[in-house]
């Protein structure tokens, strides 16, 4: 899947230094435990102000990647919780810590495509990354998944969305 990844550039790393999906080995997509509600606990509030960014700034240049939650005001779409919202979680250790990958439901959207939900790598992910020690005070936000897909022969994508599907994977984003 191609996307784009929008970074917190105060923890930016660079790309030599990011393991490609063929070098990690994720669990299987399973309910949160307590460890991975209190690792998103720890960067929601950086989760919301990135949800409203991107759509701000997609919204400039291509307002196709946002369209499902068009017409959704701000708090409505940030009105998620962990507790009843994040549906799904992966891991992988990495030799810097673990990469958590979050799949979030977002309660104001559910259209002719049924409900919508954002992927979240928290870490190293439009995901968490969790450095070693086992401490949840080390936990950073890394990007929120935004799909620029389905290619036409020049490369260009014809598609675009942040707001995934049930259906859409939760896989590794590193673009």
């Amino acid at each position: 899947m191609a996307g784009r990844v929008l970074v917190w550039e105060d923890h930016v790393l660079r790309s030599s230094s990011h393991p490609s999906a063929e070098e990690l080995v994720f669990n299987d997509p399973h309910a949160p435990h307590p460890n991975a509600l209190l690792a998103f606990g720890k960067v929601l509030g950086r989760i919301k102000f990135e949800v409203l960014k991107s759509r701000r700034d997609w919204d400039k240049h291509e307002p196709k990647m946002w369209a499902r939650a068009r017409g959704v005001g701000d708090e409505e779409l940030t009105a998620f919780t962990l507790e009843e919202d994040l549906v799904l979680v992966r891991s992988a250790p990495t030799s810097y810590g673990t990469i958590i990958l979050g799949k979030i439901r977002l309660p104001a959207i559910n259209d002719d495509l049924g409900e919508g939900y954002i992927h979240i790598r928290p870490g190293l992910v439009h995901s968490i990354h969790d450095p070693p020690g086992g401490s949840t005070d080390d936990v950073i936000f890394h990007s929120l998944f935004t799909d620029e897909g389905n290619k036409d022969p020049d490369g260009h994508p014809t598609t675009w969305r942040a707001v995934q599907t049930k259906e859409t994977k939760l896989e590794f984003f590193n673009e």
